[in-house]
């Protein structure tokens, strides 16, 4: 699976929690933090999902952009 993942969450977390969401770029635009980078495969992005589930954050939208040529 290649492509980049772009998910956005209400509320502001800063780049500290970098880590813990598995080296994605993490912006904040208004009220909302915007997680980005490579969607490696399925699992990957459920993880993710599942800790912002975790952490009680309220997930706005994920989208998920495929590399040109897939």
């Amino acid at each position: 699976m290649n492509g980049t993942i772009k998910i956005k969450i209400k509320g502001h977390l800063d780049s500290s929690w970098k880590e813990w969401f598995d080296g994605l770029d993490i912006t904040t635009k208004g009220d909302y933090t915007i997680l980005r980078g490579d969607a490696r495969d399925e699992a990957f992005i459920y993880g993710i999902l599942n800790k912002i589930r975790d952490l009680n954050l309220k997930l706005i939208s994920v989208e998920k952009t495929e590399s040109p040529g897939k």
